[in-house]
């Protein structure tokens, strides 16, 4: 019994120092856009570099994850990390097709953050 509550209490510590880790993004970022670029961290580099942007989208501001290796789409997110689209990428290059207007209606890009792992 205490090796199964040692496991538990280190699987607890490591679910705590990892998921609080600080992610260096403007203060005003949503904590659950901060959550996924933690995740993004946690897995391999991506090639090209991940990253995250930051638009205005239909009124909203919106968070964009472009497309990395193999067919992989694009992630476009509200400010609630509610997937909207996903705006290019995938099998066709052209994401899902639920917003193909995005590219050309987004304004005011911002850098939120990019991976600097090589």
């Amino acid at each position: 019994m205490r090796h199964i509550a040692a496991i538990l209490i280190s699987v607890f510590a490591f679910t705590v120092l990892t998921s609080c880790e600080k992610v260096d993004v403007p203060t005003d970022t949503p904590n659950c856009i901060k959550r996924k670029i933690r995740q993004i961290k946690s897995d391999e580099v991506r090639n090209p570099p991940a990253s995250v942007w930051q638009y205005d989208y239909n009124g909203q501001t919106v968070y964009y994850i472009p497309p990395y290796c193999c067919d992989r789409p694009s992630e476009l997110y509200d400010s609630d990390c509610k997937l909207i689209c996903n705006p290019d990428g995938g099998l066709s290059g052209t994401g899902d097709n639920k917003c193909s207007d995005f590219f050309s209606k987004r304004t005011n890009e911002k850098l939120i953050w990019q991976d600097d792992r090589k």
